[in-house]
């Protein structure tokens, strides 16, 4: 075996390992982008635990179908590069959202999430998504909110019912 082949085969296992080892994987595509502008993207990542993979198309595309991953393999062509990540998805999608709009030869191309393939403009909707923590707490709190308003209609008989009480035992003489 030539030294480019252990090469390639390397980056196609490291390319299927990532996949399947990390909860989302977004395919990217870059042409005409600076070193400078791809590092600072690198460090973006990097802050929300994310890492970025650039394999050729021809490596990924045989990672992909040997992992079964077809719906990504579609996605391959140009210059690629791989995100891969286990934190929060929306998090990691509003920045790759924002550098698309601020670089023209950065392409979001798709994105598997947890098993299943998303479009371009479906990661563009995840990006506007509130980070998952909060919508957690926006979760819960719709489902207090009947507790908390039954809680209050409790509360309120009782503090009627106590105040009414009392104004029986002033007009009755007592304190």
């Amino acid at each position: 075996m030539r030294v480019g082949e252990l090469y390639r085969q390397k980056i196609a296992v490291s390319v299927k390992d990532g996949v399947a080892k990390n909860s989302s994987t977004f395919v990217v595509s870059f042409h005409g982008i600076s070193c400078a502008k791809m590092d600072s993207l690198r460090k973006d990542l990097k802050r929300k635990k994310a890492d970025v993979l650039v394999a050729k198309t021809s490596v990924a595309d045989i990672a992909f179908k040997e992992a079964r991953y077809q719906p990504l393999a579609g996605c391959l062509g140009g210059q690629m590069a791989f995100i891969l990540s286990n934190s929060d998805a929306s998090e990691i999608s509003k920045i790759l959202v924002k550098f698309a709009r601020d670089c023209e030869g950065f392409v979001l191309k798709g994105m598997l999430l947890d098993g299943n393939m998303l479009d371009p403009d479906t990661i563009k909707a995840l990006s506007v998504l509130p980070p998952r923590n909060v919508l957690l707490a926006q979760a819960l709190g719709t489902m207090q909110a009947p507790l908390t308003r039954f809680m209050g209609a409790l509360n309120a008989k009782t503090r009627d019912f106590c105040f009414l009480l009392k104004q029986l035992s002033e007009k009755k003489g007592g304190n």
